[in-house]
């Protein structure tokens, strides 16, 4: 078989140099080697130059774009993360010029390791740019108007929170960012922990993850108010004050341990629900329902690890807040009509102690999480900082039929339309498809 290359005197360790190589005569192989190494500094070189900065106006120029603010996080993650690649892409340069004056085998193989060390945060990096480059990119296409309104409805509510409480606080951002993600649940990622999905990484505003079927009925949107009040939890400096007092609580009030570590372990989802109830009223209460209803068995189910509230226990614990809001009637139904569905929880695998216990230890997690001050709230409670009532209500009332009749709802907060639309479909003011049109265009528009 014919040699690749026609070798000089070779060198100590019977290789030859890939300098001193050259072509056989005229028609025959080309060298190998030498542009080989020189391809590999190239790829690498390459691979991270590719990996720039997103543009301010790369998706757009609209009010759906992505902020200049999430722009600017993101590139200020994807360029400390780039300017490592770069170093490295260096030394790989530096490798291969080495390893071209001299091919020995210790130096090939040192330039293939740095070239593997390159290349895995190559794939890294690459990994946290597509993430963002298809999030940015869906404010782009058709959905892009739902999306914004998502956010619009996110900030709404940290505002609601700052302007409420009774101190100044640092102000968060960038604020919330909305994404479609079909086949899965509401989820959130909150600001500033590190995200399997961005390498461990970390997140640096947060992520509302929301699955289509919940964009196409917008009355199901009380999810966003859900998953923005973790965001919120943590924000605040709540996530350890809430299971704290609550825990508190139920013991000075004679409950057992197992029942207090119950409660105490359910506090972040129950935080969720109680924040997005205070937030969106009685609608949010229906929002809920349309997602905890699924066959008994699942409803009844108890697991010892989730963090969720068993959905049975869940609906309840929801409509005892109704009640301390003033909306006893509202609660009154709820509740009939989920004990109709669901009248035999003892079926289920909850324990005895949690469910003999219910009665009186939900009144107790709900006013210690809701109606107790928190010096991180300015010694206010939940309740007071959201104060929502019938006033609140009203509004909501009046919005759901200006929206029914597709006309402007005025100058209620975003959050209010999930519960306005919600309350249009319950007594039939207009065709779903016709209020969904109408509720997206009252948040996207201006």
């Amino acid at each position: 078989m014919a040699t690749l290359i026609e070798t000089m005197p070779t060198t100590t360790t019977g290789e030859t140099p890939v300098s001193r190589q050259r072509p056989k005569a005229a028609g025959g192989p080309a060298p190998v080697m030498l542009p080989w190494l020189r391809a590999q500094s190239i790829n690498v070189t390459r691979h991270a130059a590719a990996l720039r900065p997103f543009k301010a106006d790369e998706f757009g120029t609209g009010a759906e774009a992505p902020t200049a603010g999430h722009i600017q996080a993101v590139n200020k993650l994807i360029t400390g993360l780039r300017s490592s690649l770069l170093k490295m892409s260096g030394r790989v340069s530096k490798s291969v010029s080495v390893a071209a004056e001299e091919p020995s085998t210790s130096r090939l193989q040192d330039v293939m390791r740095k070239k593997e060390h390159a290349h895995k945060w190559v794939r890294g990096i690459e990994k946290i740019w597509d993430f963002y480059f298809e999030l940015f990119g869906q404010r782009q296409t058709r959905y892009a108007k739902w999306l914004l309104s998502c956010d619009r409805i996110g900030l709404d509510c940290y505002r609601a929170y700052y302007l409420g409480i009774g101190v100044a606080r640092p102000i968060p951002s960038p604020p919330p960012f909305s994404y479609m993600a079909t086949g899965f649940a509401p989820a959130t990622f909150r600001r500033g922990i590190p995200l399997k999905k961005l390498g461990k990484q970390l997140n640096p505003f947060p992520l509302v993850q929301l699955p289509y079927h919940r964009l196409v009925n917008p009355w199901t949107l009380g999810a966003v108010m859900h998953e923005i009040s973790h965001n919120l939890q943590n924000d605040l400096g709540l996530n350890k004050d809430i299971p704290r007092k609550v825990g508190v609580s139920l013991l000075k009030a004679g409950a057992s341990r197992q029942v207090a570590r119950t409660w105490v372990r359910w506090n972040r989802e129950m935080f969720a629900d109680m924040s997005g109830l205070m937030l969106g009223g009685p609608g949010f209460a229906g929002s809920l329902m349309d997602i905890l209803a699924r066959g008994p068995e699942t409803v009844v189910y108890y697991s010892s690890r989730g963090p969720h509230p068993t959905p049975y226990l869940r609906m309840l614990i929801n409509t005892e807040l109704l009640r301390r809001m003033g909306f006893e009637s509202e609660s009154r139904q709820y509740r009939k009509a989920w004990m109709r569905i669901y009248p035999n929880p003892s079926s289920g695998s909850i324990p005895p102690a949690v469910l003999k216990s219910f009665s009186e230890a939900c009144p107790i997690a709900v006013d210690a999480m809701c109606y107790q001050p928190y010096r991180t709230l300015g010694n206010r409670s939940l309740a007071k900082v959201l104060n929502f009532g019938n006033k609140e209500q009203q509004m909501i009332e009046e919005a759901s039929r200006r929206l029914a009749a597709g006309v402007d709802p005025g100058i209620i907060p975003e959050r209010f339309l999930i519960g306005a639309v919600r309350l249009a479909l319950d007594r039939r003011h207009a065709r779903p498809e016709i209020l969904t049109k109408n509720f997206y265009r009252a948040l996207a528009s201006g």
